[in-house]
């Protein structure tokens, strides 16, 4: 029997081209090197038969089974190849043009900012056309999941709001936002970005916070 002289790589490697890839989770991937490694390996060891044991058909008869066994393992692994490759390549397109229908609905903002800036309206006109872009901003993001984080008025939740002041207030028997700086929003149900507020506190919660840091 003529055994194929070529390298494991090589054989790999035109399977690779020539195969058609299986279908496979992205759990099931594995350490694709490492089970290529180990499987040539334990093809390529010297497991001969013994000739005295079955005789030289019985000899023949093995070696085509190992042979056999080894070209199927090839393809296998050939093929886990081909598909690990495949996943790396559509990830790497995901990622870069994940962002893609954002940005097409942004620049129909910025189209009207330009068209803004391109007019010699007065500074009311100006007003109105800048609160419509506004108005056609908040209603993107709101498509593509974006909602703001309610402030002024609420409950101080430092999981949501970032306190840069802090002021002590008659009246109030806990932390409140008392004003806004910057707006917060959540991707569906993630935090996008903290509120920056200021903070409206008991007289006795600022007194005791003040002994804490000294």
């Amino acid at each position: 029997m003529k055994r194929d002289e070529r390298s494991g790589d090589e054989l790999i490697e035109d399977e690779a081209e020539n195969g058609e890839p299986i279908e496979l989770d992205a759990d099931e991937e594995g350490d694709i090197q490492t089970a290529m490694e180990e499987a040539l390996a334990s093809v390529d060891r010297d497991d001969a038969p013994n000739p005295e044991a079955g005789g030289e058909g019985e000899v023949a008869r093995l070696e085509a089974e190992i042979q056999d066994l080894r070209q199927r393992t090839i393809r296998t692994l050939a093929d886990f190849d081909n598909y690990r490759k495949r996943v790396e390549r559509e990830k790497k397109e995901d990622s870069r043009y994940a962002a893609m229908p954002v940005l097409k609905d942004l620049l129909e903002v910025v189209d009207n900012l330009e068209r803004a800036l391109a007019t010699n309206a007065e500074a009311d006109d100006l007003r109105v056309g800048v609160e419509m872009t506004l108005k056609q901003a908040r209603e993107l993001l709101r498509r593509h999941g974006v909602s703001e984080i309610p402030a002024v008025g609420e409950v101080f939740d430092p999981t949501i709001h970032e306190a840069v002041a802090r002021h002590e207030t008659e009246g109030v028997d806990e932390a409140v936002v008392k004003s806004e700086l910057q707006r917060g929003y959540r991707l569906h149900d993630r935090l996008l970005r903290p509120s920056m507020v200021e903070v409206a506190v008991p007289a006795e919660v600022a007194a005791g916070d003040t002994q804490e840091s000294n």
